[in-house]
């Protein structure tokens, strides 16, 4: 069997979504936000809201940034599938008032940051250029902003609007984040099997007797290295792996002959966890930029944001079956 720390494809891509721009929020605002509040332009609470209760719901958004993308949309959609509700994507009355029946908890929660959030090690940047990332001894956040902004799911700019006066590298500092803790009653849940969906740039993970467990946005392969199709399954799961660059792969902007080893870290190409496919150098991971899960393209691979991936691993284990459908 293949080690999950060896043979891992890259998963450079091209961006297509613009950065988000921070503007102020309240914790009022957004907590009490119902469709009324949706914006046309700019952060919206009500798709703040949207974005939290889908998390909680295992109905992935993706990034948590308080814009209508297309993510947020496909979560919606998933979500009204499931629901037996008109699948359109759109947040309308019977929709909103089913997503917010899910749960009475607030979306947003204070948090006192800890000695660990801010003791790192962090690294001061992460290059662009893989061979460069390979001098590193360890691809860490870079920053306390960073860290917490994954820690809650969410876009280091919305993180900042919420709390536009807050030092973020100072532990004891209370904080607006997003709450997107759940009860743990699904934690105890397996999944039997994956359905990585390659028009919908999604993975649906199932229980043994068909139900859904969740749905993540996902990056999946490429024109130049599609994905795989067919069934395959599961042969191992690696938390913290390093990255090993085969010059075979030859991926564009990789100047080397010589294989070299990324070492682990969130900002590691293939982020903080490895789930192996029974597929030679084939696998589903996590990744340092999640707000370009399911905008970008891949190298073959199932790309996820690191909390999405790292909540699929606890859910599967070796021989879990993975189809590939089209």
């Amino acid at each position: 069997m293949k080690t999950a720390a060896v043979a891992l494809l890259g998963i450079w891509g091209m961006v297509l979504a613009a950065p988000a721009q921070a503007q102020s929020l309240t914790l009022e605002e957004v907590n009490k936000a119902d469709l009324s509040a949706q914006k046309e332009s700019g952060i919206s609470p009500t798709m703040i809201k949207a974005q939290v209760l889908l998390d909680r719901a295992r109905f992935s958004p993706g990034v948590i940034d308080g814009y209508q993308g297309e993510n947020l949309q496909n979560a919606i959609e998933a979500f009204e599938k499931e629901n037996n509700l008109q699948a359109d994507g759109k947040l309308d009355e019977e929709l909103w008032s089913k997503l917010t029946g899910t749960s009475s908890d607030p979306v947003l929660k204070e948090y006192t940051i800890t000695e660990d959030d801010v003791n790192g090690p962090f690294v001061d940047e992460i290059p662009d250029k893989l061979k460069a990332q390979a001098d590193l001894e360890r691809l860490s956040y870079t920053s306390a902003r960073e860290l917490l902004a994954e820690k809650f799911h969410m876009d280091a700019d919305l993180l900042k609007a919420l709390n536009p006066d807050k030092s973020f590298d100072k532990a004891g500092t209370t904080i607006l984040v997003a709450n997107v803790t759940t009860d743990g009653s699904d934690q105890a849940k397996k999944v039997k099997k994956i359905e990585v969906l390659k028009s919908e740039r999604a993975l649906r993970a199932l229980a043994e007797d068909g139900s859904l467990i969740a749905v993540y946005p996902a990056t999946i392969g490429s024109e130049e290295k599609p994905a795989p199709d067919g069934t395959h399954k599961v042969e191992a799961i690696a938390k913290n792996p390093t990255y090993t660059y085969n010059p075979e792969y030859s991926f564009e902007g990789v100047d080397s002959k010589e294989k070299f080893v990324v070492a682990p870290g969130p900002n590691n190409p293939v982020g903080s966890v490895w789930i192996d496919l029974s597929i030679e150098s084939y696998g589903i991971h996590g990744t340092p930029e999640p707000a370009k899960v399911g905008k970008t393209y891949s190298h073959g691979c199932v790309r996820l944001t690191n909390w999405d991936a790292e909540e699929l691993a606890e859910m599967v284990e070796k021989g879990t079956e993975v189809t590939f459908l089209d």
